[in-house]
């Protein structure tokens, strides 16, 4: 049985996805605090069962004949840590095979603000000794192209980012990668630092967009506080704001490029080009 939690996210429904393709919709387990919203996957046959990270039995009745678990990072910044020993706990508890867990690039040493919570996850999963393999996600393409909208009607993409170099992936890549991973075999023990093949900097993203939309699009560099600003000023929470402007302030340093090319190699092909999600997210404008 392969659980798999925070299954009505972005990055859960693409894993469940994934898995469908090779595993039986009756052996994977869609962990969501909120049933409700997981009909679509209860009517593909995919197991849906309530997981609320602060309540223990909820956890234990979620992965109750699990032999491996996906460990979706929450996304509550700051309650994180807290969030993540109850799952593993609850894994220990079930005494499951094998525990994947979505952490960030290179977080041992990332200078990345949100690595802290990821590097303390990683550690509290050692000491738990369940058996386990690290999934350290470098950056989504969509984390930029999901802004593009206002950057073709403003005529620019700000960020803080300088001439950094960005080796991101498209979100599907990193879901696959991980249903790789709990559908494989000999992942136990394992930590993949997992980015895009093709690397790139805002300002090539930039020209990408001003070539494929007709429209100038130029790359403001900014200072991380003017940006951080700015994110706050389209209605980003302050959270989020702070998180993607240290994010492109640490880019500038090369904390977001990885050429390990260890993702390609877990999917058995090329990760998307950062150009072609560029093209997708331009047709839904």
């Amino acid at each position: 049985m392969i659980v798999v939690t925070g299954a009505t996210g972005q990055l859960g429904r693409l894993v469940i996805a994934a898995l469908l393709k090779t595993v039986p919709a009756n052996r994977i387990v869609a962990a969501v605090r909120n049933p409700a919203n997981a009909g679509d996957l209860a009517a593909q046959g995919v197991q849906v069962r309530r997981a609320d990270y602060t309540d223990a039995a909820s956890l234990d009745d979620a992965l109750r004949d699990a032999t491996r678990v996906l460990l979706i990072s929450s996304n509550q910044i700051g309650e994180r840590l807290a969030q993540h020993r109850a799952v593993i706990d609850a894994a220990k508890r079930a005494k499951v095979q094998l525990l994947a867990y979505t952490s960030v690039l290179r977080a041992a040493v990332s200078p990345l603000g949100l690595a802290g919570e990821h590097r303390d996850t990683e550690q509290a999963i050692r000491e738990s000794g369940v058996p386990a393999v690290i999934l350290r996600n470098g950056w989504y393409t969509e984390n930029y192209t999901a802004g593009l909208g206002n950057a073709v009607a403003g005529g620019a993409i700000y960020g803080s980012a300088g001439a950094g170099r960005i080796s991101s992936a498209a979100r599907r890549d990193y879901a696959e990668a991980a249903a790789v991973v709990l559908s494989g075999e000999g992942h136990a023990g394992k930590t993949y630092e997992l980015g895009g093949d093709t690397a790139y900097t805002l300002a090539e993203l930039a020209a990408e967009v001003s070539r494929q939309s007709g429209k100038d699009v130029q790359y403001r560099d900014i200072p991380e506080g003017d940006y951080k600003a700015a994110l706050l000023g389209f209605g980003l929470p302050e959270e989020l704001a702070v998180l993607l402007s240290d994010s492109d302030a640490q880019a500038a340093k090369g904390a977001l490029f990885e050429e390990g090319r260890q993702l390609s190699a877990l999917i058995g092909r090329p990760t998307t080009a950062w150009s072609e999600t560029v093209a997708q997210t331009l047709k839904t404008l």
